[in-house]
């Protein structure tokens, strides 16, 4: 089937998936469908990337259609969320590690030199991450902006009472989240980065477009919170409340805390999407 163009000043929409596997399937399939669609040669098309366990069965499928000849990454943009401050590169928990490991070591023809991600050694992570910004600008903005949420609905490092209006920048992290994130350090949450270099939320939201993968039961309350709760600070995720082109994909798993009437909206619409 199709897939549907940009839709300006319409309501979000909420993908719902059987599972995880069919809900990156059905985001690794957007997002070749809109790279295929990009004819300008005279400028990339800008893809905006995260880290984390959301996004890992994406990147698979990317890698596959890249193989299999359904998409080509040689004329893609991508520039990343995050980026832990104080980790250098090689570090096998940075998210330069991750994202090569992960995605751009796999892919056949992406340019390194297309590849942006926030240095986490940068002497002066302030003016690092004002040349970010300056960059993304420089490109026209970010075409489309991939994205997971944490289970407090934070969106990359964008902690709960980040300014919805935030660019990037040096993020402090809360002791949640390096709590969740010590999995990946020993289990030692003192091993975790206390900052990081994060796009702000208006990186995320000024994009054209933005796909955010929420998945799994822990992040039922986030998706409730994005989708039916009010826009606040509390909830960094709710500014995509405010975005004229936002579309969350979802599996069954992370439905639970919504209303049986928002859940059936949702699965009505996309079906009449499909017609």
């Amino acid at each position: 089937m199709p897939l549907k163009g940009i839709k300006e000043n319409d309501s979000m929409r909420v993908v719902i998936q059987e599972n995880y596997e069919k809900m990156c399937k059905w985001a690794a399939d957007y997002i070749v469908s809109r790279i295929n669609a990009h004819k300008d040669e005279s400028r990339p098309f800008v893809l905006g990337l995260p880290t984390g366990s959301s996004p890992i069965g994406v990147y698979k499928e990317l890698v596959r259609m890249n193989k299999a000849g359904e998409v080509s990454f040689e004329n893609v943009m991508t520039f990343n969320m995050d980026e832990y401050l104080g980790l250098p590169r090689e570090h096998e928990q940075s998210y330069w590690y991750f994202m090569h490991d992960n995605l751009f070591n796999h892919l056949t023809d992406m340019k390194p030199e297309n590849i942006n991600i926030l240095n986490g050694m940068a002497e002066d992570p302030d003016a690092e991450c004002a040349r970010y910004e300056e960059k993304i600008a420089s490109y026209g903005g970010i075409d489309l902006f991939l994205g997971g949420i944490g289970v407090d609905g934070h969106i990359a490092f964008n902690e709960p009472f980040t300014s919805l209006s935030s660019r990037t920048g040096v993020r402090n992290l809360t002791s949640d989240t390096r709590i969740v994130n010590a999995r990946f350090f020993d289990n030692d949450p003192e091993k975790v980065p206390s900052q990081a270099l994060s796009v702000g939320v208006a990186t995320v939201t000024d994009s054209k477009e933005v796909i955010i993968l929420i998945n799994g039961h822990n992040k039922a309350r986030a998706l409730a919170a994005t989708v039916e709760g009010g826009v606040s600070g509390k909830w960094t995720c709710s500014a995509l409340q405010l975005h004229n082109a936002a579309i969350i994909a979802c599996d069954e798993a992370a439905c639970g805390e919504l209303t049986v009437d928002t859940y059936k909206y949702f699965l009505d619409i996309e079906r009449k999407e499909r017609l």
